[in-house]
């Protein structure tokens, strides 16, 4: 996921008092006009600030004013914890439907239960759209930056295969080419 932006329409001195902070915050802030509003509010790993209600299912509406900074930060803070947990329910990955936080798949009938990595690997391959190389899912999933010799990506990849074969009988959910992985 890219990082969450806090989207600031016509509340100038919030915008102002924010980007003084915005190295310690841990979202991106953007102040936002009117004619650009629409495609800032595209993205609904956004939140919206604003004094309006703006009737949008990810805007951020403060309550009490005047309101302490620590507390405001905290609350915007849980906010897009919230619209992160909400986004990572029920993904659908092919003919799947993926709970990333409770590491569940199911096909509507059956489920399994997956580890992290292997979320981890189906996530990155379904987020990629093409073929994925063993090297690419070591850097992306494992964090090695070296070209190692091991065997761990083959290794989740035919577990991950197995548990599919087993519960839903499917041996083509994850694919491998000349070029690499992908779901298909």
């Amino acid at each position: 996921m890219n990082k969450q932006i806090l989207i600031i329409y016509e509340y100038d001195i919030l915008y102002d008092i924010l980007f003084e902070l915005k190295n310690f915050l841990s979202f991106k802030i953007q102040k936002v006009s009117k004619k650009d509003l629409k495609t800032s509010i595209a993205d609904q790993n956004n939140l919206v600030v604003s004094k309006k209600d703006l009737n949008l299912d990810n805007q951020f509406k403060i309550s009490h004013i005047p309101i302490e900074l620590n507390k405001l930060i905290d609350q915007l803070n849980v906010g897009f914890l919230r619209k992160k947990i909400a986004l990572q329910k029920n993904i659908k990955v092919g003919n799947y439907y993926i709970n990333f936080n409770s590491r569940k798949i199911s096909d509507g009938g059956k489920s399994i239960s997956v580890t992290e990595k292997e979320t981890a690997i189906i996530n990155f391959l379904h987020n990629s759209k093409r073929n994925i190389t063993i090297l690419e899912l070591q850097s992306e999933v494992w964090g090695h930056k070296s070209k190692l010799e091991t065997h761990t990506v083959e290794t989740h990849v035919y577990r991950l295969r197995k548990k599919f074969q087993k519960q839903f009988q499917d041996d083509n959910f994850i694919k491998s080419s000349k070029k690499g992985y992908y779901i298909s």
